[in-house]
């Protein structure tokens, strides 16, 4: 009698353990899709160049930061938003965009994104937090090379 309750628990503990694991999985897996979506509606802010795809992506609040001649520049994504052209590069079709990385800790996240011109390439580094259960880019730290 002993074993069978000793054997009962220890299934019991085990399913609880399992399901557990397995709820924590789908939440990071769900957190990871609407982490790769935001990126992704970036990306296609500068295939399309609509605004409208950096909104979907970029948190009102958030800025970009790159080093221009040695010094920190900094733009508003507002500003960085209402520059988008709202038709795609002339040599679109030449372009290519990857998401290399995501990591996701909690509400905060990081994605590394290359974007591959002809002249250039690009690769951004992205922060993103689960702000009012949306993932949305806060900040962008990025670099170029010439090719």
């Amino acid at each position: 009698m002993r074993t069978k309750v000793l054997l009962g628990t220890t299934l019991t503990v085990a399913l609880l353990s399992l399901t557990h694991r397995f709820n924590h999985l789908t939440a990071r897996s769900a957190d990871e899709a609407a982490v790769r979506q935001a990126l992704e509606h970036y990306m296609q802010g500068h295939a399309t160049g609509s605004a409208d795809h950096f909104r979907q992506a970029m948190h009102a609040g958030g800025t970009m930061y790159w080093v221009k001649d040695g010094t920190l520049a900094t733009r508003p994504f507002p500003d960085y938003i209402g520059g988008a052209p709202g038709k795609p590069a002339d040599d679109e079709g030449k372009r290519r965009r990857r998401i290399e990385s995501v990591d996701i800790t909690g509400d905060a996240a990081v994605g590394k994104i290359t974007l591959d011109y002809p002249g250039v390439t690009l690769t951004d580094y992205m922060t993103l937090l689960k702000v009012d259960g949306k993932w949305q880019i806060v900040a962008k730290a990025f670099t170029r090379k010439a090719k």
